[in-house]
């Protein structure tokens, strides 16, 4: 796979000079925001990355190429391509093998940042365990992936269509670390609590990084550690929930299942809650992108 991946001017010098850099996915520069602010945002949180003194990382496939860094250009075409679909890890043989263009899952973002040796990735809101998973047996890949790769995820929690408490225990049954920043709360993506707690609090990046070297120290680095950092301004809860079980009766009546879930309901909440819950999905990377960027300056 290693043979595969092609690295931007500004990720090589950064490898090459053992700099700070922030992995990123490109899921939601195609997937996740809608056009044209899908574009800006991407530069926009680059740019944040920069600012905080690391090098941003945009993880893609284009053309049968991994890319680990994105051209300017090459963002233009996550962003504005019709063929761009979404992988996740089990797919990248086959897009490379095909020559096909992808944007990057959580799980597929995170393999991939640590074949390239990148310890530090930002996200939005990681998939998890579906409602009614029971019956369905629908769980994120991002759990397992993140089961078995040493790196650091900032994340504003679980988006918040999924089973929150299903999730936390499969983290804790796949020896996944977790710990939230400045806040005991574990946080719901659109909202700063989703009702359930957090053991570990860390309250600065440095902090952070001291866990990350002793999980070096104690063996534990075979897994992620999540980093839990909430939205600064939520949603309003009472209009989460309502658009949130509207969300997911349209979902089941129109028999939505599989990866196609998250997209649907991601969608139906910007456009039910007329650019809310838009507006504190572009914070949540944002803000995230800032701390990981501080975590990697913090861990160098």
């Amino acid at each position: 796979m290693k043979s595969a991946l092609v690295f931007s001017p500004e990720v090589a010098a950064a490898l090459a000079s053992n700099s700070p850099i922030v992995a990123l996915e490109s899921t939601i520069i195609s997937h996740g925001l809608p056009r044209p602010s899908n574009l800006n945002v991407a530069r926009e949180v680059e740019a944040i990355v920069r600012e905080h003194g690391a090098t941003p990382a945009t993880i893609a496939i284009l053309d049968g190429e991994v890319h680990i860094g994105l051209t300017d250009e090459q963002l233009v075409a996550i962003a504005n391509r019709d063929d761009i679909s979404k992988a996740s890890s089990r797919d990248l043989a086959i897009l490379v093998a095909s020559k096909k263009s992808a944007a990057t899952t959580v799980a597929a973002t995170a393999h991939l940042a640590a074949q390239a040796g990148i310890k530090v990735f930002a996200t939005g809101g990681l998939g998890g365990v579906h409602r009614g998973a029971i019956e369905s047996f629908d769980e994120s890949a991002d759990l397992t992936a993140l089961s078995t790769l040493d790196i650091t995820v900032v994340c504003a929690g679980f988006k918040s269509i999924l089973d929150v408490g299903a999730t936390l225990e499969r983290l804790e049954t796949l020896a996944i670390g977790l710990v939230g920043y400045q806040t005991n709360a574990f946080p719901g993506f659109y909202l700063t609590d989703s009702g359930f707690t957090i053991e570990h609090r860390v309250d600065s990046a440095a902090e952070i990084a001291a866990v990350i070297k002793a999980r070096e120290l104690v063996g534990t680095n075979n897994a992620a550690l999540l980093v839990a950092n909430p939205v600064m301004k939520e949603m309003n809860p009472a209009n989460h929930d309502q658009i949130l079980a509207t969300g997911l009766a349209k979902a089941e009546a129109a028999h939505i299942i599989g990866k196609d879930v998250t997209p649907f309901l991601l969608e139906h909440f910007h456009t039910t809650s007329h650019g809310e819950s838009l507006a504190v999905n572009i914070e949540i990377i944002k803000s995230n992108s800032a701390l990981a960027a501080d975590i990697a300056v913090a861990s160098n």
